[in-house]
């Protein structure tokens, strides 16, 4: 009632966390929204009513003076004034970045003056590179400077006759890294503009391109002081919501400068449909931003602002909560040692995370074994999900960084794509180095406990029983942070930083229940040696002690993708391999599978396959059965939709409503029973086999199939799901891992390449298995789309 916002209101709006438990670890990537953010959101379009803004009725006059009122918002934020900056609203970071590369005044080579230069810093996001693209259409040279280089100064090399000279070039860096959190000095703006020193040798002018989209989402920034060119942002890294809206805010003494060739609807005063002929509009924000703006979103943004200072108190109180965690962090996992002395982690930093002015709340590494070698990213990744920690893994769309921390050479990206790896997938080890690592971050809504719970995690899951007994190396038992300044008070509600976490051997004797199910994970294997062990389980011929050969013990079929298992002794097998395995699964209301990973109860849903009736029996506890026919609806009454099944497009039909109710009401969220389409092409000629396996019939002898072998099986968080009465455990998972190595594999992907694909034939249990690996052949694991399938 007062206006101000009370401890409790603060605490709601991230009291949803704590319901489920999640600690988020990825604000680098995307922060989070507060509940209080959406619910003024909503309130505020219930009572206006908002229409396009190049229209002249009332609604869209409100529309145009809100939109205007958000860019001043905009630059209040960042210490300037429209006297200085414009601001152009875009699709995000990576729209703004392309919109400079198309705009900017370039010089190309071959004309009579100096040609103009497009210099970046090696350490940038994946976008700032990719304008080289462009530029290089333009046949302008791009060159990479690496942080360790050296600036030249201009009294040193630029003779006094070309020191007028006005080619313009561009030099793009980042504020901070979103690989490891460094800060990049603010000051180089003003150098590199004023010509005190040049990133190449080279006469010109030089304009400054300052990527801040990682250091504004917790670091403030005076463009009153520190006064770049072009500053690209996008707003869900600071607010969390909403996305897909970024701005370009651009320096007016430059915007005169900039060319633009296409025009789109609201950017022209003037112009002829018949005629080469166009005028634009004097507004530079109205010049640069084709179509529509997204002005709901833009609407958002102005809420976005008064939450974030009613929750924080403003950029500077979250730039230094956010760095006191990390630092906090930081300190612990540099200390952490194994008994031999060995540390737990491998560090990617520049800083030693003793100032925020040159370090930025983000953590990079790599968890190391006792003999030191790196432990994969995706192992790790897949253990901080059983703990419910989101953490962020692989090369975070910044190659260049990643190849100055982790010693990855030019020529080593070539051979990792030859090898199969691509940014994004989960090939984290090869030949046992490391294709990327694992970073953590924290934003303004994150607690000293949740930095507690990831330190947690990496005791629990790298230290035995035994290993615990043995005291912690170097200060890690008596390790302390220092609490939030006094004026850091409005955090209070949300987290207490407890003066002290100890982490000594006494403690874990102290607590069996954190100790007694922890289990590390063991010194890995080579690649091919883990994946020889996993075939040598199941494909390599073994004559058992009785002298009997390998057979088909055991036949589950999986109807209902991720729901429980039905077995049988004999089953039919087609072109898709075990007819009606996975003909259908479970979607939410947007159309997205649902696994166990996401709703553990689909584990306690029976269907089983009655091929004389032609029908799917589906039971669970507590529900009434329901059948579902075979008989594919091919009719015009089906709808066909596309669906994306572990990340391969499927054509797909919908089971109806009874179906969707029954589910629905079992699991109790919005769901429907969706079916593949008949339609489906077998791909099996797409696939590079790496052996076959035949079986023979059980009473003829005679080969029924021929199956490929595409590669290993990687386990997944699923196994951990106690199939009989869905809860998790982790301690399967953890316990695979120590005996299976780095990689948790677990079988083979086969796939059926028929003799015969007219009829069906029959696998029974019982049936003789003929492995033939291929001669020469390295079995290599499956792509990362075929990856994700597992379980």
């Amino acid at each position: 009632k007062s206006g101000q916002t009370s401890e409790s209101e603060k605490t709601l709006n991230l009291i949803f966390l704590f319901v489920l438990g999640i600690t988020y670890l990825d604000h680098a990537g995307s922060t989070l929204f507060p509940e209080s953010l959406l619910k003024a959101f909503t309130d505020d379009l219930r009572n206006n009513v908002y229409s396009n803004p190049h229209s002249q009725n009332i609604s869209s006059k409100l529309t145009y003076d809100t939109i205007e009122h958000v860019r001043c918002r905009i630059l209040q934020h960042f210490h300037t004034t429209s006297e200085d900056y414009t601001v152009i609203f875009t699709s995000g970071c990576t729209a703004a970045l392309k919109l400079v590369a198309e705009v900017f005044p370039w010089v190309p080579e071959g004309t009579k003056q100096p040609s103009s230069r497009f210099c970046y810093l090696t350490d940038s996001h994946t976008s700032v590179v990719g304008m080289r693209g462009i530029t290089a259409s333009m046949n302008v040279l791009s060159v990479p400077v690496k942080p360790k280089d050296k600036f030249l100064l201009e009294k040193d090399w630029l003779p006094a006759e070309e020191r007028n000279c006005t080619t313009p070039h561009l030099f793009s860096y980042p504020a901070q890294s979103n690989f490891s959190g460094t800060k990049y000095p603010l000051s180089w703006i003003r150098d590199i503009k004023s010509g005190k020193l040049c990133p190449v040798k080279i006469p010109g002018k030089w304009f400054v391109l300052l990527d801040a989209a990682s250091y504004v989402s917790s670091s403030p920034l005076d463009l009153g002081v520190h006064q770049a060119d072009f500053i690209p942002i996008s707003f869900y890294k600071i607010f969390g919501f909403p996305t897909g809206l970024g701005a370009l805010l651009v320096n007016n003494q430059i915007a005169p400068l900039l060319r633009k060739t296409y025009f789109g609807g609201g950017t022209a005063a003037a112009y002829l449909a018949g005629e080469d002929f166009y005028f634009p509009k004097k507004s530079i924000a109205e010049r640069f931003e084709d179509g529509t703006v997204s002005f709901l979103d833009i609407i958002a943004l102005k809420h976005g602002f008064d939450v974030l200072e009613k929750l924080t108190g403003g950029m500077e109180k979250i730039k230094q909560h956010t760095f006191a965690l990390a630092r906090y962090t930081y300190t612990v996992l540099s200390t952490l040692k194994y008994a031999n002395g060995a540390p737990v982690v491998r560090l990617y930093n520049d800083t030693d995370f003793s100032n925020p002015d040159v370090q930025g709340p983000i953590i990079n590494f790599n968890v190391l074994d006792e003999s030191g070698e790196v432990i994969g990213f995706s192992q790790v990744e897949k253990m901080a999900s059983l703990y419910n920690i989101h953490v962020r893994t692989g090369c975070f769309c910044n190659t260049g960084a990643c190849q100055m921390h982790l010693g990855i050479s030019d020529e080593d990206i070539q051979k990792n794509l030859q090898a199969g790896h691509v940014c994004g997938d989960d090939i984290d080890l090869i030949d046992g180095r490391p294709t990327g690592s694992v970073r953590i971050s924290f934003g303004y809504m994150s607690s000293f406990e949740d930095a507690q719970t990831f330190l947690k995690f990496i005791i629990a899951t790298r230290f035995s029983k035994s290993d615990t007994e043995i005291p912690f190396q170097s200060s890690a038992t008596q390790l302390t942070t220092e609490p939030a300044p006094d004026d850091h008070s409005y955090f209070n509600s949300i987290n207490k930083l407890s003066p002290r976490m100890h982490i000594a051997d006494r403690e874990h004797r102290n607590s069996p229940s954190e100790t007694e199910m922890t289990v590390g994970w063991p010194s890995p294997e080579s690649e091919s040696e883990s994946v020889r062990a996993a075939l040598s389980e199941v494909a390599v011929p073994k004559i058992t002690r009785g002298g009997k050969p390998i057979t088909v013990i055991n036949i589950y079929l999986y109807p209902i993708k991720s729901c429980s298992a039905f077995e049988v002794t004999e089953w039919p097998v087609g072109n898709q391999g075990l007819m009606y395995d996975r003909n259908w699964m479970v979607v939410n209301q947007n159309g997205v599978c649902i696994t166990q990973k996401q709703e553990p109860k689909l584990c306690l849903i029976n269907p089983s396959i009655n091929l004389k009736q032609k029908i799917m029996v589906i039971q669970a506890e507590g529900m009434d059965p329901i059948s579902v026919s075979l008989e594919e609806n091919t009719g015009k009454e089906a709808v066909i939709y596309e669906s994306k099944v572990c990340s391969h497009r499927v054509k797909t039909y919908d089971c109806g409503e009874r179906t969707a109710g029954w589910f629905s009401t079992f699991l109790g969220r919005p769901c429907r029973l969706i079916r593949q389409s008949p339609d489906r092409k077998n791909d099996t000629q797409h696939k590079n086999t790496k052996g076959l396996l035949s079986i023979l019939k059980k009473k003829s002898g005679t080969s029924l199939n021929k199956y490929g072998v595409v590669g290993p099986c990687t386990r997944c968080q699923v196994i951990c799901i106690d199939q009989q009465s869905g809860e998790r455990n982790k301690e399967f998972l953890q316990s695979l891992s120590a005996a299976r190595g780095k990689k948790t594999n677990f079988g083979i992907y086969l796939m059926n390449q028929p003799l015969c694909s007219s009829f069906p034939d029959i696998l029974s249990v019982g049936s003789e298995v003929l492995p033939m690996l291929k001669e020469n052949t390295e079995i290599q694991h499956p792509t990362f789309n075929e990856e994700k399938c597992s379980g």
